[in-house]
């Protein structure tokens, strides 16, 4: 009898502390990486090598980042593979080819989350159901972890939390890569992908700006000229989203936005922040495209 009511009570405790957690607004997405996720099962090798159904997973419709984006989603199975995309190599990849991102405002030991509300729609937690399976493709096992997440579980690489990005569109795509200076690929062993040992972008930015700074604001707008030193003529371009840039001699800017050396969005990439007035020094001398990200 005793150990029962000892029981009852470790349980009303433990109860009491996740009401007042909730009342002091703290996250749900944080404590011990591995908890309460003993259930699900690891397997090597990727999911078609393991027969995985279609149209499950994380080739499941609602998986998709712009899918959830809209819903979270627990998935049945999640593949985890050392790869490339863009000129990030290795970069973490799910199963349907999508970029995983850290954050930089979360927390690796312990493992927390401060991504969720708005947030958490345009930066989708990678979420696996209880029960589920994670298919582990180039990375070591001891490199993987989770949080308790929306019924489910977040998936942790070197003690962060992973995410994908809203508006990768594409497998392969790393549109989140850099935005506000907080945002990177993954790499297998939870460091930030594309950045070199000194703290600078590597083959990604190439350049003396590293980004933009955390409480930096997406930009709307930006104004490229033909010259360095903001000499005419020049364009004016508008967001959102992906825009073609015919000058690229030097840039006005207010907030941060990413270019690229090739068109459509495509190429070596590099998040600027703020005006710049030759592009060429930072290693930009033919910019042929812009994406805003508000």
């Amino acid at each position: 009898m005793f150990r029962t009511r000892a029981t009852a009570l470790a349980s009303l405790a433990a109860a009491g502390m996740l009401l007042l957690s909730a009342c002091n607004g703290a996250t749900t997405a944080s404590s011990a990486p591995t908890a309460g996720a003993a259930d699900l099962s690891f397997r090597s090798g990727t999911a078609q090598q393991n027969h995985a159904q279609p149209n499950t997973g994380d080739l499941a419709p609602g998986a998709a980042p712009a899918a959830a984006a809209r819903k979270p989603v627990a998935r049945t199975w999640v593949q985890l593979s050392a790869g490339r995309a863009g000129a990030l190599d290795p970069v973490v990849l799910n199963g349907a080819g999508f970029t995983l991102y850290r954050f930089d405002n979360d927390s690796a030991n312990p493992s927390r989350s401060t991504c969720f509300d708005a947030c958490a729609s345009t930066w989708p937690p990678y979420l696996v159901a209880k029960g589920g399976k994670v298919f582990i493709d180039g990375i070591r096992k001891s490199a993987i972890g989770f949080v308790p997440r929306d019924g489910a579980f977040q998936v942790t690489i070197g003690g962060w939390p992973v995410y994908l990005f809203s508006k990768d569109t594409e497998p392969g795509d790393t549109n989140g890569q850099g935005v506000g200076g907080t945002w990177f690929g993954v790499t297998p062993d939870g460091q930030k992908a594309g950045r070199a040992a000194g703290g600078g972008q590597n083959g990604q930015n190439g350049g003396q700006n590293d980004g933009a700074s955390p409480s930096a604001a997406p930009a709307t707008s930006a104004t490229f000229f033909d010259s360095a030193n903001f000499a005419d003529p020049a364009e004016g371009i508008t967001g959102p989203g992906c825009r073609p840039v015919r000058f690229s001699g030097s840039l006005q800017i207010s907030g941060f936005a990413k270019i690229w050396d090739g068109p459509d969005c495509t190429g070596t990439s590099l998040v600027v922040q703020g005006d710049v007035n030759d592009l060429s020094a930072i290693g930009f001398p033919a910019v042929k495209s812009v994406r805003f990200f508000n």
